[in-house]
């Protein structure tokens, strides 16, 4: 094996990609800031809702995320912690942005599902694990908030088990809940695990272990918290579940973890376990295509483009995920399937807004290229033209709204923050024959997506916008970029055809309304609202 070769297959074993989902408000953000804090990657902690005297989660960079504390895109960062390098992709949580979720999902290899100790889980929490279910995603369960009231250890994981269907091993166990939550028994190593000095969860503070039966921590706990522990461990060890981890790797078994994020109880060894246990890199390995981490042939997906990540730049980033090979400056490689040509000449790591030269990446990386209007979602990057991986998934609007511009002094500028942000795949972009397409028609999943659109167009191209609801509906998606299908009764499409920058269809009536062209990411899988 060339020295190539063996150091390939090294970065590729040091190399842990994973992605955190889970419900609005589970602390999805908090448990991100706080795995960045034991990397080192932050020295202190930032708050989702920041105080004045706070600084702001690293991952919500967004002026709009600032300042509702809520995740809107997804962010990446990347950080080294015991010699391996961590691909931290942190997710929104929100109904709303499901697709840019779905799609994250399909560039990571193993997911942290986030849950809520009061509220188990929840509706996106069913949604999002379906998601992990179907790509068969190793998956690490994270029971949050246990320094707050909320139901007993045991009845989180059996509704985790019932209502997910996935079985669950707890890989570590709270001591006490509510105010008195004294800390977390790692299971793997017998030992209980309390913490201090952490600045209100800004900082890592200092962590003390000890066995079960010292004197000194039954003290710390008190008898009662330490009696209802003792009953638990044998329970556990009697009927728990076992740590399996092929089991793990199959996407069968969830190792599952209790803590708070706020104040970094039980994150440390979270963050072990994907070490230990969540897989390397492996490539692409499906029944159309065998290609693994280790094939010298450099590939990787566009997964994720995102707009303005500078403002004051006008940048546009397009994020891709590594799949095999090895990326250096100067690659010369085919976007597929579309055939066209780019050479690699320049590529960054990421820390969620912030930006760094990557002279190189391997397998599991996630890397973003600039990108003057040539990648699209789904685009497979590689330096064989051959090789096309699977693509992204695409739904159907569930809202619509005419966007009004009335300063026609603004109309450069809102053309290009309509373009550009409906590139990221944010929105969807019809166009109305009544009103010569002077008015478009946006579609979303949901309304905080156009929320979001109005106030990134204002804060980021100086374009104050009006959107009016409509109540139309999505007949049918066409099945490909030529295929018409069978349609709805009273619905009819015109000619399909392809135009540089996305697939135009042309059709007629619209639940009473005429469009002219739906415009949409070429070769994309497009499907029917009941699919």
């Amino acid at each position: 094996m060339s020295a190539d070769a063996v150091r390939l297959e090294r970065e590729i074993a040091r190399r842990r990609t994973f992605a955190i989902v889970s419900h609005p408000d589970a602390g999805k953000t908090t448990l991100t800031e706080k795995l960045l804090l034991l990397g080192g990657a932050v020295q202190t902690a930032g708050a989702v809702k920041a105080r004045r005297s706070q600084v702001h989660a690293t991952s919500d960079w967004m002026e709009i995320e600032k300042q509702r504390g809520i995740s809107t895109t997804t962010s990446v960062m990347t950080f080294d912690y015991r010699g391996h390098r961590l691909n931290l992709l942190d997710t929104p949580g929100h109904a709303d942005f499901s697709e840019d979720t779905y799609r994250t999902l399909a560039a990571v290899d193993a997911a942290v599902l986030l849950v809520d100790a009061a509220k188990g889980v929840e509706a996106q929490t069913k949604k999002l694990f379906k998601v992990c279910a179907e790509r068969e995603l190793p998956t690490f369960l994270f029971v949050n908030k246990m320094d707050r009231f909320g139901r007993a250890p045991l009845e989180v994981l059996d509704e985790v088990e019932s209502v997910l269907g996935i079985r669950t091993t707890a890989v570590n166990w709270p001591v006490g809940a509510g105010p008195r939550f004294r800390g977390v028994f790692d299971r793997r190593r017998r030992l209980f695990h309390t913490y201090a000095d952490t600045d209100h969860g800004q900082k890592v503070g200092t962590v003390t272990v000890g066995q079960v039966d010292d004197p000194s921590f039954i003290e710390h706990v008190g008898d009662e918290e330490h009696a209802e522990l003792v009953e638990s461990l044998e329970l556990l060890d009697v009927a728990g579940e076992a740590l399996d981890e092929q089991q793990v790797l199959a996407g069968k078994l969830a190792p599952s973890f209790f803590g708070s994020a706020l104040t970094n109880f039980g994150v440390d060894l979270l963050l072990d376990a994907v070490i230990d246990l969540a897989p390397p890199p492996s490539g692409a390995l499906t029944d159309e295509l065998e290609l693994p981490a280790s094939d010298p042939r450099f590939t990787g997906l566009i997964f994720k483009i995102q707009a303005n990540m500078n403002p004051k730049h006008r940048d546009r980033l397009a994020f891709l995920r590594v799949v095999s090979g090895r990326y250096e400056p100067g690659l010369s490689v085919t976007l597929t399937p579309r055939g066209k040509k780019a050479r690699l000449s320049e590529a960054r790591s990421v820390m969620a807004s912030k930006r760094e030269t990557a002279t190189e990446a391997f397998p599991g990386d996630v890397v973003g290229l600039f990108d003057p209007g040539l990648y699209r979602v789904g685009d497979t990057v590689t330096t064989d033209a051959n090789i096309h991986l699977p693509g992204m998934p695409f739904f159907p609007p569930e809202q619509f709204a005419v966007a009004r511009v009335h300063d026609f002094g603004k109309r450069k500028a809102f053309q290009k923050g309509l373009d550009q942000l409906a590139e990221e795949g944010a929105i969807q972009v019809f166009e109305d024959v009544s009103r010569g397409g002077r008015d478009p028609v946006l579609a979303a999943v949901g309304q905080l997506q156009f929320d979001v659109f109005s106030f990134r167009l204002e804060s980021e191209y100086g374009v104050t916008v009006k959107l009016e609801p409509r109540d139309y509906v999505a007949a049918r998606w066409i099945l490909s970029e030529f295929e018409e299908g069978e349609l709805p009764e009273g619905i009819g499409w015109g000619r399909v055809c392809v135009s540089r920058s996305a697939t135009i269809l042309n059709c007629g009536s619209l639940e009473g309304q005429e469009f002219s062209s739906l415009r949409l990411p070429a070769g994309a899988p497009y499907r029917t609202k009941s699919d």
